[in-house]
């Protein structure tokens, strides 16, 4: 199997090595917006770096693309117009509009694609839906979510981000829909900025936090943090009426207990995403290639991207005006 793949930036360039080290996958095509990357990353990978995005689209069998976010609408429209199965990164498009169009041009094309939430994939939160969906926990009353970065991204990043509800929350709000099975269906949501100038500057803030309610009245809880000191840290608590389990309450995680004697966690803090998720990053790029040879449905589609986008808009419409918002709002715009 050759897949071309556009964009070899941090995320990108580790992506594209799981995808050489794929047992089915023959061939690797590397473009990216900046030449000279693409070469310096296809040789020490190993693989074939080309020229342009059309060259990586070119006599392949599927395309990856962890490009920019301004680059993700254009590209999968490009790969859907050449009937190649795509996976993409979050988000699809930076927009509602882009991702509408988006989704209406891979379903008219036909092409399976699947979305880079690869929380779907990490042992934690299949085992916290399975637990969900068994019935273990009873009947589900509250959750509490969080996404803390040790360090902020880099500061040319912020202003195009497009901030941090679209850009980092999009996963927690993809992950509460994955193991609840419900839908958001109110958020009020709130930020503060502490840190670096930019963030403000740009509209965005580096603390947040949001309350949300499900479609059955279940309440969800939001943290985020842009200088999370601790470590990465990236938890989900779900609680029922027969039990709560925790994702990401292990040996690593970015917590040091208050009660005296109690010495866990042990173990060093992830200090970023790559470290914390590899497993379930290997995970879907394994499932993309049984989605780009016929043999399983997409594990995670463009609606399903749409979906969490529309609780990203809520969330940060919500920050921005100081009020509750509810998703349908924003769904009939």
């Amino acid at each position: 199997m050759r897949v071309g793949f556009v964009g070899v930036g941090r995320i990108g360039a580790a992506h594209a090595q799981v995808v050489r080290d794929h047992p089915a996958v023959t061939a690797v095509l590397v473009a990216d917006a900046d030449p000279v990357r693409a070469r310096k990353v296809a040789d020490e990978l190993g693989v074939e770096a080309v020229a342009t995005t059309a060259d990586a689209f070119r006599d392949v069998d599927a395309v990856v693309i962890a490009a920019a976010t301004s680059a993700h609408a254009e590209l999968m429209i490009a790969a859907a117009a050449a009937g190649l199965p795509v996976f993409c990164e979050k988000p699809v498009a930076a927009d509602v509009a882009g991702t509408r169009a988006v989704l209406a041009a891979v379903e008219s094309a036909g092409v399976p694609t699947q979305i880079g939430f690869q929380r779907r994939f990490d042992a934690g939160y299949v085992a916290a839906r399975r637990a969900v969906r068994d019935g273990a926990l009873g009947e589900v009353r509250r959750l509490h979510l969080i996404t803390a970065d040790a360090e902020p991204p880099h500061p040319s990043y912020v202003p195009t981000s497009g901030g941090i509800f679209r850009d980092c929350h999009i996963h927690d709000f993809d992950i509460l829909r994955w193991v609840t099975g419900r839908e958001v269906s109110t958020v009020y949501a709130t930020g503060a900025n502490r840190g670096a100038e930019v963030f403000e500057a740009s509209g965005d803030v580096d603390e947040s936090a949001a309350v949300l309610t499900l479609d059955d009245g279940t309440l969800a809880t939001l943290q985020g943090s842009r200088y999370n000191g601790a470590g990465y840290d990236v938890r989900m608590e779900v609680a029922g009426t027969a039990g709560t389990h925790v994702v990401g309450l292990d040996d690593q995680a970015a917590l040091t207990s208050a009660e005296p004697g109690v010495v866990f966690p042990e173990g060093t803090p992830f200090r970023e995403f790559w470290s914390r998720f590899r497993p379930a990053y290997e995970a879907e790029i394994a499932a993309f290639v049984d989605v780009a040879r016929g043999e399983r449905e997409s594990p995670c589609t463009a609606a399903d991207a749409l979906e969490s986008f529309y609780v990203a808009e809520a969330a940060t419409l919500s920050r921005q005006e100081g009020r509750a918002v509810t998703v349908e709002e924003v769904r009939t715009r």
